[in-house]
This record gives C-alpha cells, structure tokens and sequence, in this order.
C-alpha cells in the first residue's frame, strides 16, 4: 500500500468497472492528483480484457497479460482504493453504493463504466445453452472449457454455432476455428471434423460495414469452409440445436453469442435515468441527465444526442474527456462537451495474422495491417501496463477549487491534532459506528458493548483456562473492510492454534486524520470487516479504543477459553511426528511487490483469499488428530516458528523444501529481488539450520524467512494419523494444506539453540 497522504480526505470519487473509459481515468488521476480526493476503484475483475486483442488472444496470438490490463497496480500508481466486488445496486440520493456482503461504498461523484451484459433474455434456452462474448472475461474464462470440449469430443462432427455477424461475430467465427484447429493438429485430429456455422438475421454480413468489406469476408469465410447464415434470426436454443424464425433447425453442439448487448437489470431499480434499452442516459459532457453526480461511460452509457453503436473504440475514446469533466466537477467548474465521431477505422482481423480495413466507403486487406493493428494495440496496453515512477507530491493549500465552505472550516480543525486523550476519535462518531455494528452476543459476556461501561466483564466457565493474545499493524491494502477481516483473523490465529475457543475481543483502531463523515466511514468499514470474522467465530466484541493518527492501523486483543487437558503448545513433538502446513507462503515478499507496483493484481488477490481463510476448523482438526505441537505462522516466517516448536521441544526436525506449498507469483517476486522488509532480520535464524550447503540456492529457501500475515498453522501430528489429517483439512476448505517435514529420532542438546533444522529437497 502506498497511498498514506498527510493531506486529510475531503472529497470521495467512485469509479464503479474497470472498463476502457476509466483506465484513462486512473491514468489521468495519477499524472494530475487532487489533494484531498480520494479516488476509489469497485471492480469484479482485477484484469481487464482488451476488447482490440481479444480476437488475437483466443486465435493464440497472445498470452493472458499481453491481452489484459492489470488494474490492481494501475489503481496503485493512481493512488486509488481498489475494493474488489461487484456492485448491484446504487443510490443515487443517498450517494451510497451497495455490493454484496459488505457495508455501502459512499461517494460525492461516481462514474459507471461495466459494460453490457449479453441481450439474451428474450431468447428461450439462450442462457442456458450458450456462451455470450459478453461480459469478455465471462467469455474467457469458459472458452478454455469450451476448447477442452472441442478437442475431446467424440462425435463424428462438431458444430460450432456463432450468433451475430457484426464485426466482433466474424472475427469470433474466424479466431475460434483457427484456434481450434491448432489444436486438434496438436491431437493429430482431422481439421474438417468442426464445422463453424456463423448466423446473421440481417441479409448481409458486417451490416454496418460497406460492400467491399463483406465482400472480403464473405471470400476468407468460404476459403475457410465457415457457412453463413444470412436472414436466420435466432429464437430458440436447444442443447444440440438452433430454432430459427421461420422454423429451420440447425445443429449446434456449442454456440457463441456475439449479438446485441443489455444493460445490467439492476439499473432500473436505481432511479437513474436510462433510454429505452436500460442503458444510462447521459448528456454530452457524459453526465446522467437525471443525476449530476453520476456519470457514465463505454458500453453502459447511451449519449442521447450521439448515439453509437456498442464498441470498446467509443469507450477508449471517452476515457480522456471523461477524466477531464470528473475534475472540473469536482472543482466546481463548467463541464466541456465531447462529441464522438461518427467513422473511425476498423482493424478486423481474419484469425491468422492478416487483417482488413474498414472506414467509410473503403477498404484494404493484408498481413501488414495486422502488423499495425498489433502495434497499435500493443502501445494501448503498455500505455497502462507500463508505468513510469512518480515523484511524491508536495500538498499544497487547500482552496475552493475541491473543498466547500464547510469543508474548509473542517479542515482547519485537523491541521493541529492533540495528542494523549485528545487524539481519540470523537464520542459522537464513536457511538454512531457502534449503533451501526452487530455484534454477536454470548451467555458469558457479563458487560460489553450491549451496556458499555468503564471495562468489560466476562465470566469464565469452571474447569477453563484463558487464553490471550493481540495483534495490531498498520494497514498494507486500501480496501479498509477487507483489511479488518484479514487483522481479525490474524489475532484469532493464536488463539485457534492453542486449541482454544475465543470469546471475546478488544478492538484497537488508529483512523487517518480527516472529516467527522471520512472518520467515521473509515472506522465503520474497518470494524464491519472485523466483526464479520469475530462472529463467524462467535467472538464477541466487547470494546476497544480508537485515536486519529498519519495511517489506519487496527489489531485486536483476543480472550479464548480452553480445557486444562486441551491446550495445543508449541512444545511437545514427538519424535516420529509429521510437519502440516495448512496455508501456502509467500504474503510477505508478494505485498513487499505490490507496494512497489510489481505483483500482478491476480497474485494479490489470490494471497488475500488465504488470508481470508480462517484457522479455526484448522485448529480443531489438528486436536482431533492428535496434534502434539502447533503453532501459527506469521512474522517470524516458518522457519522463525518452526525454530520456536523446535526448541521448547528440545527436538530436530528435517524440512522438505520442495513440498513447501508457495502462493502464485511469490517465486517470481523473489527472482526479482523483491522481499519483505522484516525478511533481513529473518534472515538471522538462518544459524538454527544445519549445513544447508547447496540448499541455500533453492527456489524456495528464501520463503523460509518470509514473513506471514493471517498464514496457517503448523502443527506436529503423530504419523499414523497424518493422512486422516490431511484429508480432513483439504475437506474443511485448505487445498494447500500437506506435509513438509518431519520430527527425526535425534533430540536437539538441551540449551542448544542452533542448528534443529535440517533442509531436505
């Protein structure tokens, strides 16, 4: 994370998508920044497929990242919140925007760039039995299945049915075949058993596209043996076949629909205006017609005097004038028109690496118009994917341009912040985020926060122990919400691996000086996060503290109650014992990365999502089975906890390095020189392995000193009962959960503390 700014927030902006328009945006944001703006991205995907490359992507012309648009660096270079969601709904008179599971996202201005969704509503069994191009990553993740299909089909023939014959129908008829005979070549398969039907209710291919153009095509599609349709409107899918119009039966073991596009339905329940096809209408500055603080763009977006066709041509082009309007709105100043153009040139490629021009009455063919279009999509990319270093700006004064007479007065107040009691967050602001939360009650919470008082008071069951633990550091993402679960689910860990049940917890909370409205928001979000994981666990919150600081930071102090005969130590192995891991590695260096703008947004994601995941069934999984030792793995790395569990043993122990489970992206980080920086003083511990010889030049020697965040638990358990472990573990939702060493016959010399550790490849 690297967006801490000293300057207090004043101003929220949404951008809800990662569609084409709101890259520029992003990119706009971060060359021009507005002190005292936050800029938040809401997105359903980390990854923006290219519409231009996606036809060279399916024909295997490019790999993923060369086709998509990393949006999680790109968000961090814009210095944006990056909330990873999709929203459902909006509104707009209380400026709030709602996604799924958690607390409303609040704007000042917001701007919608989603896309279409695939107009097949009206079309019986369209959804059911096709594959609509729309929403693109829908497309592709379920291409590759489709691919499968073709290849490993036993029928005599496969039909393969494309709907719609537009541009983006043709190119999809052509891509996909020259695909799928590749790799029914490499399966030494004979080409001509798919058969590529393409159709059109229009009487022409390419309607929009002068006769020259379909001409051409309609050459490359008879050469290439794909039969066209043309008068044929769809009105029925069935499993195995079309049901045109006039009654004709087609067959179709699989079909691809590339025809018009919907709106999403939500739209219509938000009070926005939309045309008639539930598309946002939006007036020449791209601005609802209904509600100036929203916006619109790309495919979403009907401008009511322009009207245009749905490409991803129209939404490159309004990225520029929309960034520009989003500032002057939010400075207060008159917004400028942008007029779309009418004819633009069309780059269609035939599925291998040719193409064929189309602008107005015009039109040219060959392999070196593909060679342009390449390097016109390719400039486009790096152009996002690319970015430069930006030097730390200086904050300036605020003034009227973004901040309001009431705001500034705000304002004022923040520049001096007391310390000691004066730095708490206000009563006022306090007891309204506590009103908002819902937490779990428990029979044993005596006092909290259902009638607070001076402490808490908790009542412990006879025959228990207490168990207690806290965590607490700053924040490393920017989505605050996301950040109190994985901070709750850190400090429950030691609870988890002790074998105990928590009860009860104390929250700790620093909020970034800002706004009564932004302190407020911050601090709500960050519980709400929080609270989600404390009742998952039936922990009930029973109070905390909460001060203003330069940064968020949360943690928590946790109570737990366990059986005197129940307790999981890290003392105890056994020897004989086998090592479980139950997350894989690498939090540590891949976060160390992604501050530096060099971890793929689909690395990150895929760390928070463990993180996420909590020890609790874990724990219990591990008593179950006879767990003799345990322990979590966060800041001291594996080899740092596993060195503890050693010791307070008094045993040794062999590590398997290549078992180690590794989370995506963490290895090529590493290559790149990237580590956390606690990894140099993890990097001590190195003394407590016994001659690592070679071994110190593995690929994942390194993750050893990786510190975790939220990381699993590590357990000793008796080897007879491994395998039921495991299996159990995967079950109860650890697919990284395995084996990675083992407690040797040869006890460690009392008071010896170095050299436990024995590396195994």
């Amino acid at each position: 994370m690297n967006n801490t700014s000293p300057v207090p927030v004043i101003k929220d902006l949404v951008l809800i998508g990662g569609g084409h328009s709101h890259l520029s945006v992003l990119k706009y944001f971060a060359m021009h920044p507005m002190p005292g703006l936050r800029l938040t991205l809401i997105t359903r995907d980390l990854h923006t497929p290219y519409s231009g490359m996606l036809p060279g992507y399916i024909a295997g012309h490019y790999h993923y990242d060369q086709a998509h648009i990393d949006l999680r660096p790109l968000a961090q270079f814009a210095k944006a919140r990056i909330i990873h969601a999709e929203v459902h709904n909006i509104d707009p008179e209380s400026k709030q925007i709602f996604c799924p599971d958690r607390p409303p996202v609040s704007y000042d201005l917001a701007s919608i760039n989603i896309g279409s969704r695939p107009g097949t509503l009206h079309i019986p069994g369209a959804d059911r039995y096709t594959l609509p191009v729309k929403p693109i990553d829908n497309f592709l993740t379920h291409w590759q299945q489709l691919s499968q299909t073709v290849i490993n089909s036993t029928n005599k023939n496969f039909h393969l049915a494309i709907v719609g014959c537009g541009a983006g129908g043709v190119e999809m008829a052509l891509a996909t075949q020259f695909r799928l005979h590749q790799l029914l070549a490499e399966k030494n398969r004979d080409k001509h058993f798919l058969k590529v039907d393409l159709y059109c209710d229009s009487e022409h291919l390419l309607p929009t596209h002068n006769k020259q153009v379909r001409k051409r095509f309609e050459h490359f599609c008879k050469q290439r043996n794909i039969r066209i349709h043309t008068g044929q409107r769809i009105e029925e899918i069935q499993h195995d076949q079309l049901i045109s119009r006039d009654g004709k039966n087609y067959p179709a073991d699989a079909t691809l629909w590339v025809t018009s596009a919907s709106a999403p339905t939500w739209l219509a329940n938000t009070g926005l205006a939309v045309d008639e096809k539930g598309f946002i209408a939006v007036n020449d500055c791209l601005q609802s017609i209904s509600h100036e603080s929203i916006f619109a763009a790309g495919d979403i977006a009907a401008v009511i005097n322009h009207p245009r066709e749905k490409s991803g041509v129209f939404a490159v082009r309004q990225g520029p004038p929309l960034a520009r309007n989003l500032k002057h709105a939010l400075q207060h100043k008159a917004l400028k028109k942008f007029t779309p153009q009418k004819n633009f040139l069309g780059l269609i490629s035939t599925g291998d690496k040719y193409a064929i021009a189309s602008r107005g009455n015009w039109s040219l063919q060959g392999a070196w118009l593909w060679k342009i279009k390449d390097w016109i999509d390719r400039r486009f990319m790096d152009s996002f994917n690319a970015l430069p270093e930006m030097p730390e700006q200086a904050a300036p004064d605020f003034n009227r341009a973004i901040a309001s007479e009431q705001t500034l007065h705000e304002i004022s107040a923040i520049t001096m912040r007391c310390g000691g009691c004066g730095a708490k967050v206000g009563s006022t602001v306090l007891s309204r985020v506590i009103n908002r939360l819902q937490a779990t009650t428990r029979d044993d919470i005596i006092i909290g926060l259902n009638a607070p008082d001076d402490a808490a008071v908790s009542e412990v069951p006879a025959g228990k122990l207490i168990v207690q633990s806290v965590d607490y550091f700053r924040s490393f993402i920017d989505d605050p919400f996301i950040f109190g679960q994985v901070a709750a689910n850190h400090a429950l860990s030691d609870i988890f691996a002790m074998g105990a049940e928590a009860q009860s917890a104390m929250a700790i909370a620093t909020i970034p000086y800002g706004i009564e409205s932004q302190i407020e928001d911050q601090l709500f979000q960050t519980m709400s996060g929080a609270l989600t994981v404390l009742n998952a666990s039936n922990t009930a919150l029973v109070g905390g503290h909460s001060s203003e600081g330069a940064e968020l930071s949360f943690g928590l102090s946790v109570t737990g109650l366990v059986d005197r005969n129940q307790v999981m130590r890290k003392s105890g192995m056994q020897s004989g014992d086998v090592l479980i891991l139950t997350k894989a590695l690498g939090t540590g260096t891949l976060f160390a990365a992604d501050m530096r703008l060099k971890a793929k947004g689909r690395w990150i994601d895929n760390a928070l999502q463990s993180m996420l995941l909590s020890n609790q069934a874990a724990g219990i999984c591990m008593h179950k089975h006879g767990a003799t030792a345990c322990t979590d793995v966060t800041g001291f790395g594996l080899l740092g906890h596993l060195v503890e569990m050693t010791r307070a043993s008094e045993k040794n122990v062999e590590l398997y390095l290549n078992a180690l489970p590794i989370l995506h992206g963490a290895l090529k980080v590493i290559e790149s020189g990237i580590f956390s920086s606690l990894q140099e003083q993890n990097l001590r511990l190195r003394h407590a392995i016994k001659d690592a010889g070679k071994l110190h030049r593995h690929p994942h020697y390194p993750l050893l000193f990786d510190p975790q965040t939220s990381g699993g638990l590590l357990a000793a358990i008796p080897a007879e009962h491994a395998a039921a472990c495991l299996a159990e573990l995967k079950a109860a939702g650890y697919p990284a959960s395995t084996i990675i060493g083992k407690v040797t016959d040869e006890s460690a010399v009392p008071g010896n503390i170095t050299q436990n550790v024995t590396l195994r490849e």
